[in-house]
């Protein structure tokens, strides 16, 4: 994959890298695209996106992979390092006609051998939810109306020749009712099977039930709560309907949200550059965070719910401390704008400094460093013991990534010496430039612990043993319910209720039922703001944007062009990294000791699967 004719070794495409854990190998056999693996041409469409789901069959060979490129979905058995892809039978293909996939997302709670919910974004703004392996499509959301079949999809050959129709539907210039603009992200909500939230570029997030309809009127909509750029509005109507909340957001588009480890806070990032973090439950902002300039692309949280990490157009990855509500670090090596960051919580380590203050089992602890699927209970108590005590029982490095347009991956190393910038450094290295730091963080307030429903079934974090925090982590004036909730609001409170599928378990988590100090106001004004908006131009040299020497500057731990275009996509798995790049090409990295599974070259049919 080397560049030809004597170029330089910079713009050469890797294809390892070592790290202080061994070398990351490309394996070329283990490379999903389209089937006929031709590179796709990316000018003026929509990035590529891979989205992952278990659906934990007997065979040992549950993973599931989708993808979009262009207008096409395809949805594969994924094999990672084991075996060799096999292109030529995907279990759904779907090509649209009029609109393109932007986004899309598995229901790890509801998936199984037999079926899988699968949401899709679109372009145009609608929202599809479908089956790919039953090849069903069950509900749109976002459209004129509900029941009708307004996409174009060209499916399989065999179902063709079956006799089924090739789903020619006229895609007329349909009126979206709810949102026209192109859909930016989609989640579904942790721990529920039918709640899901949906961002679009015009700044707005939309919380819906799939059980319900998203009616035949433009919806109107009701005050719940305003702060500081940012307004949430419920549903005003007779019987209950899509959506159930609207949230506006800023100003621009907004670019993609995460949920906490634990699913009660969101992190959202904003064309306007800010990161907004909001206790999902009470409607509440926790705290925020300003771009060095442009735009902010990207957003994850560590495994423990204690930092957050994004990148956008100002080339940094940024680092923000949950527990203190401020920056604690940038790192510089992209030459371009950052696109994706994920943490990798298998190579996130955590050492031991004090044989003394071990909690829990010796079995606990290896489980801890090696990140297996561990026991949750066992983990979660010695993580509550842990950040009980007031000394510093451990020394911990995160490990993260990113992927930007610039083609280069990045890996981060996240050390002591920036997480505790005034105390003995640890065993471990570090590679951090580490400048005028700022006063030293009092830690996290510890309130991701675990991750009900996250979008890959995660390991237990590494890191759970930082110092706790005596900050309230939550921020929240109004975490109860009080008397004045509307009985509108009280309808939507229990629509969700019922649907956690650990609710007997989590009391005090009740989805959607601390929406407290509601406002009484009432307004049908789509896009309601306070007023009292941030000015991005005098946020430089603030706690909301500190200048570059204000903070730690942080250095790649390796950045490598991987790549002919921008890259999309950067996923940690147990065995491997899977990226992608605009051209559709999703290629898997085996970590150091995985490369050997690939057993052939050549594999045998895939179970099941439909031939296109």
């Amino acid at each position: 994959m080397a560049t030809e004719g004597g170029g330089k070794e910079m713009n050469e495409i890797k294809t390892q890298f070592t790290t202080r854990e061994g070398l990351y190998k490309l394996l070329p056999h283990s490379e999903y695209s389209r089937p006929n693996r031709v590179p796709f041409s990316s000018q003026g469409s929509n990035p590529v996106r891979v989205s992952f789901v278990n659906l934990n069959d007997q065979s040992g060979n549950g993973d599931r992979l989708c993808f979009n490129v262009g207008r096409e979905l395809y949805f594969y058995i994924y094999k990672g390092v084991r075996k060799a892809a096999d292109l030529s039978k995907p279990i759904d293909k779907r090509i649209y006609k009029g609109t393109q996939p932007t986004c899309h997302d598995f229901n790890h709670l509801t998936a199984t051998a037999e079926s899988v919910s699968l949401l899709v974004g679109f372009s145009a703004g609608q929202v599809q939810l479908i089956d790919p392996i039953k090849k069903e499509t069950s509900k749109l959301f976002n459209e004129e109306t509900s029941c009708q079949p307004l996409w174009k999809v060209e499916w399989s050959e065999e179902r063709q020749k079956e006799g089924g129709r090739s789903s020619e539907e006229a895609l007329a210039s349909v009126q979206r009712l709810i949102d026209k603009s192109r859909v930016t992200c989609v989640r579904w909500v942790p721990g529920s099977e039918s709640l899901f939230l949906v961002a679009h570029s015009s700044g707005n997030m939309y919380l819906y039930n799939v059980e319900h309809a998203c009616g035949t009127t433009a919806p109107h909509y009701q005050l719940l709560k305003q702060g500081e750029s940012f307004a949430v509005h419920t549903c005003k109507s007779k019987s209950t309907r899509n959506p159930l909340l609207k949230w506006t957001v800023g100003e621009g588009a907004l670019n993609e949200f995460a949920f906490s480890p634990d699913g009660k806070f969101l992190a959202c990032v904003s064309q306007d550059g800010f990161l907004r973090v909001f206790n999902f439950d009470s409607v509440e902002l926790h705290g925020t965070m300003k771009s060095y300039f442009g735009g902010l692309l990207c957003v994850c949280w560590s495994p423990d719910g204690k930092y957050i990490v994004t990148g956008g157009e100002d080339d940094l990855v940024t680092v923000w401390s949950f527990g203190d509500r401020r920056v604690i670090a940038r790192g510089h090596g992209h030459k371009s704008w950052v696109s994706v960051v994920a943490f990798d919580p298998y190579t996130t380590s955590v050492e031991e400094s004090d044989p003394l203050e071990l909690s829990g089992s010796d079995e606990d602890f290896q489980d801890l460093l090696h990140f297996g699927r561990d026991r949750a209970n066992s983990t979660q108590s010695r993580l509550s013991k842990r950040n009980s005590t007031e000394s510093r029982p451990v020394s911990v490095t995160y490990r993260f990534g990113s992927v930007g347009q610039d083609t280069q991956l990045c890996l981060w190393d996240l050390t002591e010496d920036i997480l505790f910038p005034h105390q003995p450094l640890s065993r471990a290295r570090t590679h951090t430039n580490v400048m005028n730091a700022t006063s030293p963080p009092v830690g996290s307030a510890g309130n991701s612990v675990s991750t009900p429903g996250n979008a890959a079934p995660p390991p237990l974090p590494r890191s759970n043993s930082l110092p706790h925090s005596a900050v309230s982590g939550a921020g929240s004036k109004s975490s109860v319910a009080d008397g004045a909730v509307a009985s509108g609001v009280s309808k939507f409170a229990t629509l969700s209720l019922h649907e956690r599928k650990d609710r007997h378990h989590e009391k005090d988590h009740k989805r959607n039922h601390s929406m407290g100090h509601i406002s009484s106001k009432s307004s049908d004004k789509l896009n309601l703001v306070t007023k009292a908006r941030t000015d991005p131009a005098k946020t430089l040299g603030t706690a909301l944007c500190p200048r570059m020497e204000d903070v730690p500057l942080l250095e790649p731990l390796i950045c490598k062009k991987i790549a002919h275009e921008r890259l999309t996509v950067l996923i940690f798995l147990e065995d491997c990294i899977v990226t992608a790049c605009q051209e559709g090409f999703i290629c898997t990295w085996g970590r150091p000791g995985k490369v050997g599974l690939l057993s052939s070259q050549n594999q045998a049919s895939s179970p099941g699967g439909t031939v296109v």
